[in-house]
C-alpha cells in the first residue's frame, strides 16, 4: 500500500492504557450523541481493560493539530459465517469542530489495515438509521446493509 497522506497536522496512532483520562470525556459526548445511558465507572472500566489488553481489540486515536479530534474502538470476534476472527466498530467518534477534515474516514482505514495485518477479513459495524451522513461514509468506504438485525440480551 502507499504510504497515508494524512491533512496537515493530522495523525493516527494506537491509545495506550495513558490515553484513558483523555478519551474518557469524548466517550461521554459520543455517548451523549448517540442517546446511550452514561456510566462512567462501567465505561472507565471497560475502555481500561480494552486499553490494557491487544487480544481484546484496539482503540485508535486522531490527532488534529496535538489534540485528541477522535477516536475509534475495534473489537475482536470470531465467526463461522464470516469464517474466521472477525471485528467491530464499536464505537466511532470525532469532535464536531473538526468534522469534514476525514478523521472518520482516517480512522475507519486505519482499523482495516490493523485487521488485515491480524488476518481479520471482516469489520462489521452499528449505524442509527437517522444519521445519513454517517451512512453515506460508511457506504463509501465499502460498508453494506444485510437483512438481518442485530438482538441483544443483557446478561
Amino acid at each position: 500500500r502507499p504510504a497515508r497522506c494524512y491533512p496537515a497536522g493530522m495523525e493516527i496512532r494506537p491509545a495506550t492504557p495513558a490515553d484513558l483520562p483523555t478519551l474518557l470525556p469524548l466517550v461521554e459526548r459520543f455517548w451523549v450523541f448517540e442517546k446511550l445511558p452514561w456510566e462512567q465507572v462501567d465505561v472507565r472500566r471497560v475502555m481500561g481493560a480494552l486499553l490494557a489488553d491487544p487480544t481484546l481489540g484496539r482503540v485508535l486515536i486522531a490527532e488534529h493539530e496535538q489534540q485528541i479530534s477522535g477516536y475509534l474502538t475495534l473489537t475482536f470476534g470470531y465467526s463461522i459465517e464470516h469464517r474466521g476472527r472477525d471485528a467491530l466498530v464499536d464505537e466511532l467518534y470525532v469532535e464536531p469542530a473538526t468534522r469534514g477534515l476525514g478523521t472518520g474516514t482516517l480512522l475507519l482505514e486505519a482499523a482495516a489495515e490493523v485487521c488485515c495485518a491480524l488476518g481479520i477479513t471482516r469489520v462489521h459495524l452499528e449505524v442509527d438509521h437517522t444519521n445519513p451522513r454517517a451512512h453515506a461514509l460508511y457506504a463509501r468506504l465499502g460498508f453494506r446493509g444485510q437483512d438481518r438485525q442485530l438482538l441483544t440480551r443483557p446478561l
